[in-house]
């Protein structure tokens, strides 16, 4: 798997809760501790990514946060700005006006006119070759096929001019896996697997990305082999108990309860994960990041799941 990486644009998803900032953040900063130039874009602008890095607010003009990452946040009016700009040479000072209230009409009647405008701005940066590397916290798994499948809609309603020609070049770059790739966020729960096999489904089916990776996260450690779990059990037995409350001065029944409830969880999910590997395409990598047990979220966070995501690799 340690091509994974080799892309130049990276769009990272999940159901919400299960991660997908931290991942997207986490990949970011792996690939620049290693060198390369990488642009970390938070789509939702939530200021997610602004404190998971424990950086200043992110905004649409990209800055600096760590040597080799930049974080930027997306605004599609600014977009929209930029692009008249650089396609269209016409100059803007301060808020576009009369023109953001059009563009706000025609993007409510036309779909995928706003979504282009997102995924407008990430293809340019790639193309320009600004970045080595750009990873999208992109939308949640419900709304990522709108973003994706932008260019592919306005090229289904406009069939010629200057819009047909700009999105058919978006279109040939998302459509190039050794260029893009979309990761799926999950964690072995029953919703998140059920709504990244359909992803799945409806990215090959509405979409021409990639789907290059599905990362597990928060996989449960498993606490006993064989062997362990029997001596376990026998130790759970009312006599090995009432011997080990003698020689501990306590009962240890909370302690058992626990380890059972552990172990409990750890196959439930061990039984999605088996689900979900059978319900996508065996030649899509799966990463496993395990459970951190924390409750503080911030750079130290980033960089242990960055860690495990570099031994996932391999690299």
């Amino acid at each position: 798997m340690s091509d994974l990486l080799d892309r130049q644009l990276l769009f990272v998803t999940g159901k919400g809760g299960v991660g997908k900032t931290t991942l997207a953040t986490a990949i970011a900063l792996y690939c620049a501790e290693r060198g390369r130039k990488t642009l970390l874009c938070e789509v939702d602008a939530k200021g997610d990514v602004a404190s998971q890095l424990e950086a200043e607010p992110t905004r649409f003009d990209a800055s600096l946060v760590l040597p080799n990452l930049w974080a930027m946040s997306m605004d599609t009016e600014a977009s929209l700005r930029e692009y008249l700009k650089l396609q269209l040479k016409v100059p803007m000072v301060g808020r576009i006006g009369p023109l953001a209230k059009a563009f706000d009409f025609v993007a409510t009647a036309a779909p995928g006119v706003r979504e282009i405008l997102t995924v407008g701005k990430l293809c340019y940066e790639v193309r320009e070759r600004h970045y080595d590397l750009v990873v999208v916290d992109a939308a949640a798994t419900g709304h990522v096929i709108g973003q994706l499948s932008a260019p592919q809609t306005i090229n289904e309603l406009v069939r010629v001019g200057l819009i047909r020609s700009q999105t058919a070049w978006m279109l040939d770059m998302l459509s190039d896996p050794t260029v893009t790739g979309l990761a799926v966020v999950t964690t072995p729960e029953e919703m998140p697997v059920n709504e990244t096999m359909e992803l799945a489904d409806r990215l090959h089916e509405q979409t021409t990305v990639n789907l290059c990776a599905v990362v597990v996260n928060r996989v449960l450690p498993e606490l006993f082999v064989s062997s362990e779990e029997a001596v376990f059990d026998r130790l759970s037995k009312p006599a090995a108990r009432a011997s080990l409350s003698r020689a501990a001065g306590g009962d240890p029944t909370t302690v058992f309860d626990a380890a059972r409830l552990a172990v409990t969880m750890r196959r439930t999910r061990a039984g999605h994960l088996e689900r979900l590997r059978a319900g996508i395409d065996p030649s899509v990598p799966m990463l496993f990041i395990p459970e951190l047990f924390t409750r503080i979220q911030g750079l130290r966070t980033v960089r242990q799941v960055a860690q495990h995501v570099g031994e996932e690799l391999g690299t």
